[in-house]
């Protein structure tokens, strides 16, 4: 179990070789956990302080410690009287004393960021699980949560946790780290070249997964060879005798086994794949079923995931497990009785309909991916579909390809924002008929709208930018 021992040398490796003269008080207090939200502080945890553009959390340190944590990392001293231990240089008597004192205690740091990435990389290296990595511009949570859980029926498998897909979030995984786990599997997300490379020079993976290459992010990256190089630092990293598992249809990402050392497996539905899936059936809101076949055999796949899109997460599934040498009678049970909480999940609506809640997000391929499920479905087809952000020069013509799916797939189209407005004019340019296309600037004034609209029989797809706020949009209408 972590202890303040782990911290104190986490954090002062190059000020120190060992702290073995340390007294036994304090090497035995054990830290339950560690976190940078206070909300989330039970006692014995270890909160750490992190500056940010709109919420600093050195405002919470108090309340960290009125909910128990017994030690915080910070960068200055906070607001109120607290007992420091300055790290940034070495421990003296005094330091010693205030340790011994008794809990809480702030540890001071020049940076509170790089700090938590220390003590993540610090507790990683002790510890010897097999990492499966997953990136890609869409699809990675859903990914993540399919492999862990199918990895579960024969390991003991921890998997990070939300979105913890970052310098911030990874730490915080590692950390969750015991003896007992036989595999980790990690979601790598990134904004700028060099990012994924950082994780993976702390996480070591040795099975790497790649979804799939767009254009997300492009307004902070760059250009669409700026993501395929920073998607690519995943593959880079691969040892030898790692796996890369790169999807066959996609070219940027096949394109990724010239960049690898690693062994290639490749997955899709193009002829050459290793794992391959054909016959793909949407049974509606009861999942998928697909043939698979690998090396000549066939296999009857059934995954409670929605969209025939979701077969290409299967795949990943399917071809990590193998590579992780399970049985295929363990990765079909797998698949079939999967756990995965994924982001796409259909609730209650008002008098009767179904709501299909993918609010988490939304990017051009992810929307339309979610169109075409709508498609797949009985009863009357309604899209809530608001802006996509972070897209740059792709930002028209994304929503615009968008707004020409939907004319195709929906009767009626509601929009929320500035952008959402490019795909209703989309719409209606594709034939749609005007009076079944309705823009909104907000998501009150859209929901007003959609209470009066939708009843029973109807299928409402809601999904857009966090920025748009449509998850209350869900909230509001599940609730009636």
């Amino acid at each position: 179990m972590l202890t303040l021992t782990h911290v104190l040398t986490a954090l002062t490796a190059d000020l120190h070789s060992s702290y073995a003269t340390l007294p036994g008080a304090i090497s035995k207090m054990q830290i339950g956990e560690v976190v940078i939200d206070s909300r989330a502080v039970k006692p014995g945890a270890l909160f750490v302080a992190l500056p940010g553009r709109y919420v600093d959390g050195h405002q919470f340190v108090g309340d960290a410690f009125a909910r128990g944590a017994i030690a915080a990392i910070v960068e200055r001293a906070p607001a109120f009287s607290a007992p420091i231990v300055d790290l940034t240089t070495p421990l003296t008597d005094t330091d010693i004393k205030t340790l011994l004192g008794g809990m809480p205690v702030c540890l001071r740091v020049d940076d509170a960021v790089a700090a938590l990435g220390e003590l993540g990389a610090y507790w990683r290296a002790r510890f010897t699980p097999r990492v499966i990595a997953v990136t890609g511009s869409v699809g990675k949570t859903s990914t993540k949560e399919l492999i862990a859980s199918v990895l579960a029926r024969r390991y003991a498998t921890l998997k990070s946790p939300e979105s913890y897909n970052n310098e911030q979030g990874q730490p915080l995984t590692l950390l969750m780290l015991r003896p007992e786990h036989e595999r980790l599997v990690l979601e790598m997300g990134m904004y700028g070249v060099g990012e994924i490379a950082a994780l993976c020079r702390v996480a070591r993976p040795d099975v790497g997964v790649v979804t799939m290459v767009a254009p997300v992010h492009l307004e902070r990256v760059g250009s669409m060879e700026k993501i395929i190089q920073a998607k690519s630092e995943l593959v880079e990293a691969l040892r030898p005798e790692g796996v890369a598992i790169l999807n066959a249809d996609d070219a940027n990402v096949l394109g990724m086994r010239d960049k690898t050392r690693a062994r290639v497996v490749t997955y899709g539905l193009a002829r050459g794949a290793d794992f391959r899936a054909t016959h793909i059936y949407s049974q509606g809101l009861s999942g998928i079923s697909f043939r698979l076949h690998y090396r000549g055999e066939t296999f009857r796949v059934k995954v409670p995931l929605l969209g025939r899109h979701s077969a290409h997460t299967a795949l990943r599934a399917a071809a990590a497990a193998h590579v992780e040498g399970m049985t295929w009678d363990e990765i079909l049970a797998g698949l079939r009785y999967s756990s995965a909480q994924l982001r796409l999940v259909a609730v209650n609506g008002p008098g009767g309909s179904v709501l299909l809640d993918d609010t988490y997000n939304a990017s051009p391929d992810s929307t339309i991916a979610a169109l075409n499920l709508l498609s797949d479905l009985d009863g009357r087809k309604v899209a809530v579909l608001g802006d996509m952000l972070e897209l740059g020069s792709y930002e028209k013509a994304a929503h615009e390809k968008v707004g020409a799916r939907a004319a195709e797939v929906v009767d009626l189209l509601v929009t929320v924002g500035k952008r959402g407005r490019l795909i209703a004019k989309a719409a209606r340019a594709a034939g749609m008929s005007a009076a079944n296309v309705h823009a909104f600037d907000t998501h009150k004034w859209a929901l007003d709208f959609l209470m009066e609209q939708v009843g029973a029989g109807d299928v409402v797809l809601v999904k857009g930018s966090r920025a748009v706020e449509m998850e209350k949009i869900v909230a509001a209408m599940s609730r009636e």
